[in-house]
């Protein structure tokens, strides 16, 4: 193997492909290089629940026969990419577990549209990784494979659910990952773990294959070190599927316009954001620091009010739970799913099965369904829930009246160790900036900007854009990269050497 192969999990996209196109290194030299490195790296760290080499080598035998007859441009936009998938995504040929008990050998029968649209568009397909179980967590500490580590501090929990995506983004495993997002599940561990994380609009990306939470809430994106490597594959698994009826017809560039600069565009900032409890002094830190940069290099910086957003977190834990509980239901231990033996019954059987599959967190949520769609209750609390979540978007759309982008902390603080939270109400609360635009719709994002003054510890901001105007949150995270410079790969697993 050359030793630019060897760096290779190192490079964006765009230094693959011109290492390809140079014949300096093969496709299969890059999955190889690629799954030598996850093989010495994330024995520390757990991002990876399945490694899937047999597919990553033929995905690099596709792209090396095209480019011996000149055909690389045909490869795609992602050609040469390793990317790997949270495993709540459905990819022929792996497990798709969600990280349960429950869906523990279940074999994907097909794709989820996010990953063929991925591998369609040239990406080395690396295997499937951890999250909390079904999505229900804010710190991977869910999953019943056990833990995903931070790169930055192992002590330390990587945020959740697609912690494993971020973590194996973080630590240099691969350049490239797909995660979702039902309340921040992209956004928190891409501040967590100090890389791009782009949760685009509600429709932009398919849901067809991905397994439900919240089906009015769930919505795929990438993570990457670098805007620019996070708009590449933006672009690659957007776009309308007739296999959701959510999906949108999307054909906007992701990467046009990330060189304009942010001369004229009006930033907002949420005063009540900024001032909220919990919010640790690092993190408003470099929250002010952001817009300060953007201000120096020619936005305007505008206050902007969401009157509701307090909201959001009680009508979010409601809406989500309601939905869950609808979707959990197909887990039934007769169709597929995880059956506990020795009963005569299908009664008995079913509840048993459903008691054993499911973790203490996905129980916990069902049952908070069950009883929010129970007669006499959903009245009180589901209906008054849907109302908010208008009154929400409602405030959005008032807001980008008057600014093209705003700018918020991601998570109220730095990443936090191992069992340091065990009260699922102050879990929730890692949320509390990102939950308000899966219930508007809105696109965000998490762009790191540097070290927690304190801790020393990655820190995001979030960028939200109007409805399909994603394009305008990218922009401006790649004014600010320009000045701070994009990911690095956590300094305990910089060293290419490493393997």
């Amino acid at each position: 193997m050359s030793v630019q192969a060897k760096e290779s999990p190192f490079m964006n996209v765009a230094q693959i492909q011109a290492g390809l196109a140079a014949k300096s290194f093969s496709a299969h030299e890059v999955a190889a290089a690629t799954l030598a490195r996850i093989a010495a790296i994330d024995p520390s760290i757990h991002a990876f629940l399945e490694v899937t080499e047999q597919l990553a080598f033929e995905q690099a035998a596709r792209i090396d026969a095209a480019i011996a007859c000149g055909r690389l441009d045909e490869c795609g936009p992602l050609a040469g990419a390793p990317m790997a998938f949270k495993d709540n995504m459905n990819q022929k040929g792996t497990h798709t577990t969600c990280s349960s008990r429950m869906l523990e050998n279940y074999l994907s029968p097909y794709d989820a549209t996010c990953v063929a649209k991925a591998i369609a568009a040239g990406a080395i397909p690396m295997g499937k990784l951890n999250m909390d179980e079904f999505a229900f967590g804010s710190s991977t500490e869910t999953s019943c494979f056990g833990p995903t580590r931070n790169p930055w501090d192992l002590g330390r929990v990587p945020g959740g659910s697609s912690g494993g995506s971020a973590a194996a983004v973080a630590a240099g495993m691969v350049p490239l990952a797909l995660g979702s997002d039902t309340g921040g599940s992209i956004r928190q561990p891409g501040s967590f773990c100090g890389v791009v994380a782009v949760k685009p609009s509600y429709g932009v990306v398919s849901r067809y294959g991905v397994v439900a939470f919240g089906s009015s809430l769930d919505q795929v994106g990438p993570f990457a070190r670098s805007v620019e490597d996070a708009a590449r594959a933006l672009n690659a698994i957007s776009g309308h599927d007739p296999l959701d009826c959510t999906s949108q017809h999307v054909t906007t560039d992701f990467t046009a316009n990330l060189s304009e600069g942010v001369k004229g565009t009006r930033i907002g900032i949420v005063p009540a954001f900024m001032g909220a409890q919990g919010l640790e002094s690092e993190v408003r830190e470099k929250v002010e620091e952001a817009a300060l940069l953007l201000e120096a290099a020619g936005a305007h910086i505008v206050e902007v009010d969401l009157p509701h957003a307090a909201a959001a977190m009680s009508a979010y834990y409601v809406l989500g739970p309601c939905e869950a509980f609808s979707n959990l239901a197909r887990f039934d231990s007769v169709r597929y799913g995880y059956c506990d033996p020795g009963h005569k019954d299908l009664g008995t059987q079913y509840e048993a099965s459903r008691a054993q599959g499911f973790g203490p967190e996905a129980r916990r949520r069902i049952m908070l369904g069950s009883y929010l769609l129970s007669a006499g209750v959903y009245d009180t609390y589901y209906y008054p829930a849907q109302q908010v979540r208008t009154l929400i978007t409602q405030d959005y759309t008032q807001a980008f009246r008057n600014v093209d982008c705003i700018l918020t902390p991601v998570a109220p603080r730095t990443a936090f160790k191992f069992g340091e939270i065990s009260d699922p109400t102050s879990m929730y609360l890692s949320d509390m900036f990102t939950i308000s635009i899966n219930i508007a719709g809105n696109g965000g994002m998490s762009l790191p900007v540097g070290s927690g003054v304190q801790t020393g510890l990655p820190v995001g901001v979030q960028l939200i854009a109007p409805q399909f105007k994603d394009e305008n949150m990218l922009r401006v995270a790649a004014a600010l990269e320009a000045v701070l410079g994009k990911a690095a790969v956590a300094p305990a697993f910089a060293e290419g050497d490493a393997l």
